[in-house]
């Protein structure tokens, strides 16, 4: 019964932790960028966006499809970078503990 207690308050304490971890990655940002950082995509650490910037050569009306390419490749770019962050937050958080593949916690 001892174990079951533990484990239980093991649980309790985790799920803290993943409480405040979904705080920090929230107040977390990351940048990706493509065309020679002409484009920048901002995200949270959970991929929530936060903003855009586009340098002003870029606004012609013949580079339309161009931009709606680099800013693409941005937000990509910040989407893996976000996801990166992600992981190593959780690797911390379960101390390298190997999690399935795939498994969502957010």
């Amino acid at each position: 019964m001892t174990d079951f207690l533990g484990l239980m308050k093991q649980a309790s304490q985790l799920q803290a932790r993943m409480q405040e971890l979904q705080a920090e990655l929230d107040r977390i940002e990351v940048e990706g960028s493509s065309g020679g950082g002409m484009v920048k995509v901002r995200l949270s650490a959970k991929g929530e966006m936060r903003g855009a910037s586009i340098d002003d050569s870029l606004l012609k009306p013949g580079d339309k499809t161009m931009l709606e390419d680099l800013l693409v490749a941005a937000h990509n770019d910040a989407r893996r970078r976000a996801e990166a962050v992600l992981q190593d937050k959780m690797k911390a958080l379960t101390g390298g503990l190997p999690l399935p593949a795939g498994l969502k916690l957010f």
